[in-house]
């Protein structure tokens, strides 16, 4: 029996298997947590990354930890015909019209009936691709073929400056996607290199939470759109703006259903921030991410009720907003109790935060003194951050001289 000594191609191969295998651990990541959100929302993402940065071993990874089969599409290197299928003749064209066959690709995915689609190199696929790729992304069809429930579409695309040959994605493309940011973490370099990359898993979501979840984002979207109903469609000036995430009916119930599945889930509220802005923008992003946080604020009418057992907000900006709040329920109905328990909030949020937070509410709350209204000892305490007790008559002097005016 003839044996055959291992060539030098063979003993490289077992060098490459061996550089090859690695393995996954669960660490926190919100680029990670955000895209698998994003997938479970079935919602297409794309991501935005400079070439290099690992968009296309994150989308191969996330598929090997969902256990779905990957179908990798180049977009740059495909003609519109292939996203809309290709017309083929039939028997009896009268009778029956002109088919649109799919592509192989399309055909494995219904065959498979789940799997995630990563469309490659989004970013230089020519405007005439792009406007086939329309149907594909919002109705999952190709051709005379409907893509399965259970395919979710995922993109990546380069900056314009960094791509070769580069176009701006066009409005009704860009409008499609949740768009994220992919960036690289050195922390998670290093220790991919060594041999351990992060494991993407679907979240982990708590069907007892689904029907808060959605009142939460419905409230949260509607609040915001009532107030700012300019915010509704704002269609960027600029082309580079017009081919990322901006505020449209339909990318606000994208964001809507985002925050479902994030309230759902418990995610942070990075993961939350980076999903909003991916869908509405920057602006409309943070306006929503600040009527968020303010939604659950304490009623200031249950704090001057009393001010001893009121829980004040840890972060800066809500702490500063729940006391102008307070404020402004003095000034709408003022009255010496009130007045009373505002300058005790005061002073508890001296005791349990920056001391600088309460300049101006108590600067406010100063000058709505009437003349028959005792000063309260508990301003004594705040002696040395803001003369209370005297720009108390000082400003009941300033109000009582203009008024005479």
């Amino acid at each position: 029996m003839l044996t055959y000594a291992p060539s030098q191609l063979d003993i490289a191969g077992d060098l490459l298997a061996l550089l090859g295998e690695v393995t996954t651990e669960p660490r926190p990541d919100i680029q990670l947590e955000a895209l698998t959100l994003a997938v479970a929302a079935d919602l297409p993402v794309l991501l935005w990354g400079e070439p290099g940065i690992g968009k296309t071993a994150a989308l191969t990874q996330l598929a090997e930890s969902l256990e779905l089969p990957l179908t990798t599409v180049i977009a740059s290197v495909h003609e519109p015909s292939d996203f809309s299928g290709l017309p083929i003749i039939g028997d009896d064209p009268a009778a029956h019209g002109v088919p649109m066959a799919p592509p192989d690709w399309a055909v494995r995915l219904v065959r498979a009936g789940r799997g995630l689609l990563f469309l490659d190199e989004l970013s230089t696929a020519p405007p005439a691709v792009q406007a086939a790729l329309l149907r594909l992304v919002l109705e999952r069809r190709i051709g005379a073929l409907q893509l399965p429930a259970g395919v979710r579409i995922v993109a990546a695309a380069n900056p314009r400056s960094s791509a070769a040959d580069g176009w701006e994605l066009s409005p009704p493309l860009a409008n499609r996607f949740v768009h994220l940011r992919w960036t690289h973490d050195h922390d998670v370099v290093v220790r991919g290199l060594g041999g351990t990359w992060p494991r993407a898993t679907l979240p982990a979501l708590d069907p007892e939470k689904f029907s808060g979840a959605v009142s939460f984002a419905r409230r949260a979207v509607c609040g915001l759109l009532a107030a700012r109903p300019k915010l509704v469609h704002q269609l960027p000036a600029s082309e580079a703006r017009r081919g990322g995430a901006w505020p449209s009916p339909r990318s606000w119930d994208m964001t809507l259903r985002l925050i479902a599945f994030a309230t759902a889930a418990g995610s942070s509220r990075d993961v939350i921030s980076l999903l909003v802005r991916g869908t509405v923008g920057d602006g409309p992003g943070f306006e929503l991410l600040t009527s968020i946080d303010r939604m659950d604020l304490p009623d200031p009418e249950a704090l001057l009720a009393d001010p001893a057992a009121a829980d004040l907000p840890d972060r800066g900006d809500l702490r500063q907003a729940v006391l102008d709040g307070v404020v402004a329920a003095v000034r709408t109905r003022p009255e010496k109790s009130r007045w009373d328990a505002a300058w005790a909030l005061l002073v508890k949020a001296v005791e349990t935060g920056a001391p600088d937070l309460v300049v101006v509410p108590a600067t406010t709350l100063a000058t709505l003194r009437r003349d028959d209204w005792d000063v309260p000892a508990s301003i004594e305490q705040l002696t040395g951050m803001v003369s209370v007790s005297r720009g108390a008559d000082r400003a009941a002097a300033r109000v009582a001289e203009q008024a005479g005016r």
